[in-house]
């Protein structure tokens, strides 16, 4: 691999992943990572810009704020690009009706959008309301519609709590890719849609940002693809066999969130 000097050249924002970089999410709300409240103090009062991108949804984007802030984060709500929101203004500009399958924490981002009579569906990390009842009620929807349409606020497959790893949204929506004979409409990582929206945001261009993220294929592949460069931590749902995937390559593997700032604050911006 080339220097740290020359991968991190130029970089002038930073897109921040949250849950298993910042976090780990689970009982009474999680716990920060060691070392992260302090890397992301630093790198907000260094020069470069910085924007969290994340996935989450179980829980609404001022949840989620909330509960970063309790864990001792400086984060405000609009720093946050996050997929139910996206999803909601895609539904508005297409006159869209959704089937909502989303977790309760995060059904009070839909409170504005028309549920009635739908003619599309919308999952979510459900949790523990991905029943078999919840999962047939949605394909019956969409096996009803001329024209289904499935939107997914992701596609992770897993993700990583205190207790362990926890399934995803992911291979949810892949039963219904299946069973349907459709093809989901992501919102949020990987899609190209979702990092140029945060990309705007923060005002930088593609070749001037960096991922950093515990995902190799939603965050590091995701970012890479659409032509950021891509950092994976090894904290979150980070597996070993990652750093081997037949598929993406980081632009480089830390052991968290603060060693990642350290580098960037030496190297990024010259």
């Amino acid at each position: 691999m080339a220097a740290w000097s020359e991968r991190l050249a130029g970089v002038r924002g930073v897109l921040l992943d949250i849950s298993g970089v910042l976090y780990d999410g689970g009982e009474g709300g999680g716990a920060a990572i060691a070392g992260s409240v302090e890397a992301v103090a630093r790198l907000k009062r260094s020069r470069l810009k910085v924007r969290f991108c994340t996935n989450e949804s179980q829980k609404s984007r001022a949840d989620l704020v909330g509960l970063l802030r309790r864990l001792g984060f400086d984060v405000s709500e609009g720093e946050v690009t996050a997929p139910a929101p996206a999803a909601c203004l895609i539904l508005k500009q297409r006159g869209l009706r959704p089937h909502l399958l989303v977790h309760d924490g995060v059904r009070s981002e839909f409170d504005q959008i028309d549920t009635s009579n739908p003619n599309c569906v919308v999952i979510a990390d459900a949790g523990e309301d991905f029943s078999y009842r919840n999962m047939n009620k949605a394909f019956q929807v969409l096996m009803e519609l001329e024209n289904p349409v499935l939107f997914s606020l992701g596609k992770g497959r897993y993700y990583k709590e205190t207790s362990g790893l926890m399934l995803d949204v992911g291979p949810y929506m892949k039963a219904l890719e299946y069973a349907c004979g459709i093809e989901a409409e992501v919102v949020g990582k990987p899609s190209p849609e979702f990092f140029k929206s945060a990309l705007q945001e923060m005002g930088v261009e593609a070749h001037e940002a960096i991922m950093i993220g515990d995902d190799i294929v939603g965050d590091v592949g995701g970012a890479q693809q659409y032509g950021m460069r891509a950092l994976q931590v090894r904290t979150g749902k980070f597996r070993p066999s990652d750093e081997h995937h037949p598929e993406v390559k980081a632009d480089g593997y830390v052991d968290n969130l603060a060693e990642a700032v350290d580098l960037l604050l030496q190297h990024a911006d010259k």
